[in-house]
């Protein structure tokens, strides 16, 4: 993983460069339309605060746990016996972004819905509210915190969620195998280039047209960067928008012309 400062000074450099994320001079009328009615979308909608009140508990939860850790490791908790307040504050997703994907959900509707990475199920319960008549299938490693996460499903009511708990490298293809297709997946899991390229491939191969894949914290660490930069090499990517701390995927064929954007937000 990079140190703060590194990241720091990487974030600078995205800021200074991107483009603004106002839509001016980008040439692609998808990306165009993505940023005017989905990255720029200031509406609140009407889960963001129940789901940001459930947040809040998970902050103030002073109960330990015993967790397995199946990826890379948390770069805040180094010990198995964790407290729940301090995993919430070091790895649920900032609501800026969850926000962020609850409002792709929503505009893309997509019908099948994937997550890699429940943890305590904030972003998970944000997806299942943007199109309740999806599916959500989540998957995260560890017994307690899928534990928790099922309490905070339970807590906003939420119904369309199906959560798988096990070793990603042991669990994903078979639910793959199960889902058949999946129109979105949000990749939040083992961040080490090789497992991220692999759920990559494995995901590429139960896509459509038009599937919308967003992989997490894509300049964590020079792996990370290195497994970004291998996606959007593939022949099968047409289109890649890098928001720094996210980077979304695209392989619509009728893209004709491979585009990267980096866009700030």
């Amino acid at each position: 993983m990079y140190s703060t400062f590194q990241l720091a000074k990487k974030y600078l450099k995205y800021y200074l460069t991107a483009s603004n994320g106002k839509g001016h001079g980008v040439h692609s009328p998808f990306v165009f339309d993505f940023i005017t009615n989905v990255l720029r979308d200031k509406k609140t909608y009407d889960c963001y605060q129940t789901i940001e009140q459930q947040r809040s508990k998970l902050l103030t939860n002073t109960n330990t746990i015993e967790v397995e850790d199946f990826g890379a490791g948390s770069s805040v908790i180094k010990s198995n016996k964790r407290v729940v307040k301090d995993i919430a504050a070091s790895s649920l997703k900032p609501k800026k972004f969850a926000r962020l994907l609850f409002r792709i959900v929503q505009y893309y509707k997509p019908a099948t819905v994937l997550e890699l990475g429940t943890s305590l199920g904030i972003t998970t319960c944000y997806l299942a509210k943007a199109n309740e008549q999806a599916i959500i299938y989540t998957c995260e490693g560890s017994g307690a915190i899928a534990a928790i996460a099922k309490n905070s499903f339970a807590n906003l009511r939420v119904n369309n969620i199906e959560l798988t708990e096990g070793d990603f490298a042991k669990t994903l293809q078979p639910l793959l195998n199960k889902i058949g297709k999946i129109g979105f997946a949000f990749v939040d899991g083992n961040h080490r280039r090789e497992p991220t390229v692999e759920y990559f491939t494995k995901l590429l191969n139960h896509s459509t047209p038009s599937t919308v894949l967003i992989f997490d914290d894509i300049h964590w660490s020079a792996e990370m960067e290195a497994a970004w930069k291998e996606i959007q090499g593939h022949p099968s990517v047409t289109l890649t928008i890098d928001l720094f701390f996210i980077g979304l995927v695209f392989i619509n064929p009728d893209f004709k012309v491979k585009q990267h954007f980096t866009v700030r937000f």
